[in-house]
């Protein structure tokens, strides 16, 4: 269920984080992220030849270091490994094999998982050669590669792809809407699905299968079906001390992978911190409807001004999904609750939503002669005509004379005017451009 997980793993100073950056440099994001809210991250969606996993990065294995840090990282390090679909174990080609590299070597064996063998600082062709050296660790060819001069990383990539499990179809379930209720540690998640139960008094089953840290709830109101999903707080990287905890976050955003909407839920207390931000920029990222959820509210002292006040604040963090509904609740008191499946179900809707060629270039004819495209050292953008090509979310392909015409804010320009005509609220809208001739 959900996207593959691939963990980097290795003795300290191979050059993991040096992989894990190139590898994310690499991706194609399925819409564009905000600057400096998810480069910080233990993990990351990557895509590559069109399918897409997540990415884990792990501190340096070192079982000669006996103190409690190096302990630490060991513990983080084989959680990432028991929750990867495939290892990359990366070492140091310059270095040549080392013991601390058969020890990891020696690890990966009893794991029994798949692994690449990554032999990074091959910064030349006579570095590659001394890639053979590494068969003495008995995991198999190595492949040797530079992360820094980005050398052999496609092949990489290829090969990532051919060991990843196979893609599978989501099971048929029998909800309308894949409901998943995300956030921070102690924010009221659990609090809400069991007030969602409890007023409803209407569960079919638990869902077999699932993770500790993501439990799934088939419930049933006035004759509709929803998936609910609960999962493990997100905390941010430098607050995650227990493996368990850390690796959690993995299957919390697995959770996000499969689900229709996430309800993103923020304490009204401590409202719209940047791990907040930063678990919404995921959702986003994904393409996932969203919905923004103040919780607690029974605890704020409130005027004729607080709500105002707090949409505000939250809009003004999250301008870069101001698509999102905001609503206000308390999981103790019952507040607002039902409003979580009706929203819900209202964004479900909306990503589904298929707009007609005819239609969409009727508005497009509109709303490029009110304004019109950009244009760069004489050339004016173009744009011949536009279909829809997905939805969940919504998909847009813009043909145009020359696709690097298409400035940022004429794209953003598109996009409201869609949402302003047809709604899409609560989903990203995806535009893209295509080239006249290309295929």
């Amino acid at each position: 269920m959900g996207k593959p997980v691939v963990a980097i793993v290795g003795r300290p100073n191979v050059g993991k984080s040096a992989l894990f950056n190139r590898l994310i440099e690499r991706r194609v994001a399925i819409v564009e992220s905000e600057p400096g809210i998810t480069r910080d991250r233990l993990y990351h969606e990557c895509n590559w030849l069109g399918r897409s996993f997540i990415l884990v990065d792990t501190g340096g294995i070192d079982f000669s270091d006996d103190d409690d840090f190096a302990a630490s990282v060991r513990k983080q390090a084989q959680m990432a490994i028991e929750e990867a679909d495939l290892v990359l174990m990366v070492v140091d080609g310059q270095a040549g094999p080392q013991e601390l590299d058969q020890d990891v070597a020696e690890l990966l064996r009893r794991q029994n998982k798949p692994v690449l063998l990554v032999v990074n600082k091959a910064d030349n062709s006579e570095l590659e050669l001394h890639a053979v050296e590494f068969y003495a660790l008995g995991l198999g060819d190595p492949i040797a590669v530079s992360a820094m001069h980005n050398r052999n990383i496609g092949d990489l990539l290829d090969l990532v792809m051919e060991q990843l499990p196979p893609a599978e179809e989501e099971p048929a379930d029998e909800s309308n809407v894949r409901i998943a209720i995300v956030g921070r540690p102690n924010v009221g998640k659990s609090s809400l699905v069991n007030k969602l139960l409890g007023e409803e008094r209407t569960i079919v089953s638990d869902i077999a299968g699932t993770t500790r840290e993501a439990i799934d709830i088939l419930l049933e109101r006035e004759g509709k079906k929803y998936l609910l999903v609960d999962t493990a707080g997100m905390r941010r990287r430098s607050k995650v001390e227990k493996p368990v905890e850390r690796y959690g976050v993995i299957r919390s955003l697995r959770a996000i992978d499969r689900c229709d909407v996430a309800v993103l839920l923020m304490d009204a207390t401590e409202v719209a911190t940047d791990q907040d931000a930063k678990i919404a920029s995921y959702i986003h990222e994904v393409g996932k409807g969203l919905i923004l959820a103040v919780n607690k509210w029974d605890l704020v002292v409130k005027d004729h001004r607080t709500m105002r006040e707090f949409e505000e604040l939250i809009r003004y963090r999250f301008a870069f999904v101001s698509y999102a509904p905001l609503v206000f609740i308390s999981a103790a008191t019952g507040q607002r609750v039902h409003e979580v499946l009706e929203v819900a179900e209202y964004v479900h809707e909306q990503a589904s939503l298929r707009i007609t060629t005819g239609r969409l270039n009727d508005l497009l004819n509109e709303i490029t002669s009110r304004v019109q495209p950009p244009s760069r050292k004489g050339k004016r953008l173009k744009i011949y005509y536009a279909v829809q090509v997905g939805v969940r979310p919504p998909r847009f392909l813009f043909y145009v004379n020359d696709p690097r015409l298409m400035h940022f804010s004429y794209a953003r320009y598109l996009e409201n005017q869609l949402r302003e005509h047809y709604g899409f609220h609560g989903v990203p809208v995806v535009i893209e451009t295509r080239g006249r001739g290309e295929v």
